[in-house]
């Protein structure tokens, strides 16, 4: 069966892999097609379609976007049919990445001011060419011996009840989903039961679709079997297409693997191929 990843990160926002790297880890797993998402940029994508060239894997333009709806956070991956409109993606993530990266700034001076030693300029600095996340604070806690695992960061310090981190503004989801659209790309929910319960996906999904979902991710590293048959019949339901991915990151999330997540993913070419249809 033809598999492919329809999520992964890359230096150019909180991975560690470049993508030269994201193309030939997806060559040596024997991917038809990968998606590079980085989160709310595409200004690694024209590297990631060089790197291609002359690959047999298919290279997929990709953006995952954080955004709001009734107070939680969703990620809205969108999978462009063209890279026609990436200076108009990256216009449009702009004003959220400024509060985004104000964010930071607050975050790692409220953290340095409580007695763990870490500044922004040094995080920033290890991603000079990405986008600044809560992750890769995270990996530096972790590298400065502050917590024992970038998931117990996050469950701690990063959290918002820890006090030190303060949530961005982010855009409203369904406005996400309708400027995707616009931009010629295919919307598609991300790992859809990490923010919202089975009762939450049937009030949003009926609005998603309307504002313009295609997919929704129902192959995705960390669901049991439970958990992708439950996504399956969701989408088969509200009348979305089945999308996958790993959700790679490099080192900052060793367990996750390309195309193969946790060891078992294996997500269908037919679902990128009914996507596109």
């Amino acid at each position: 069966m033809k598999l492919c990843d329809l999520h992964t990160h890359s230096i150019y926002s909180d991975g560690t892999s470049t993508p030269d790297e994201l193309i030939r880890l997806a060559g040596e797993v024997g991917l038809c097609a990968i998606a590079l998402t980085d989160h709310n940029t595409v200004s690694g994508i024209p590297h990631f379609l060089r790197a291609a060239e002359g690959s047999e894997v298919l290279a997929v333009p990709g953006i995952e976007v954080s955004s709001d709806y009734l107070g939680n956070e969703l990620h809205i991956v969108g999978l462009f049919r063209t890279h026609d409109h990436l200076d108009e993606v990256e216009d449009y993530v702009r004003a959220y990445l400024v509060r985004k990266e104000q964010s930071n700034v607050d975050l790692c001076n409220n953290l340095c001011a409580a007695g763990y030693e870490i500044s922004y300029e040094k995080v920033k600095a290890a991603t000079p060419d990405g986008v600044v996340n809560r992750a890769l604070i995270a990996a530096e806690l972790l590298r400065c011996g502050y917590v024992e695992s970038i998931k117990a960061a996050f469950a701690t310090l990063l959290s918002k009840k820890g006090g030190y981190y303060h949530e961005p503004q982010k855009p409203d989801a369904l406005e996400v989903i309708g400027k995707l659209r616009e931009f010629g790309a295919i919307p598609i929910l991300a790992h859809p039961f990490l923010s919202l319960d089975e009762a939450q996906l049937r009030t949003f999904l009926p609005l998603a679709k309307d504002a313009g979902l295609v997919g929704m991710e129902t192959d995705y590293s960390t669901f049991d079997e439970a958990t992708t048959a439950l996504a399956h019949a969701l989408a088969d339901e509200y009348g979305l297409t089945p999308s996958g991915g790993s959700d790679y990151h490099g080192t900052n999330k060793p367990d996750i693997k390309v195309g193969v997540g946790k060891g078992t993913l294996a997500v269908p070419f037919a679902y990128y191929e009914n996507l596109i249809k």
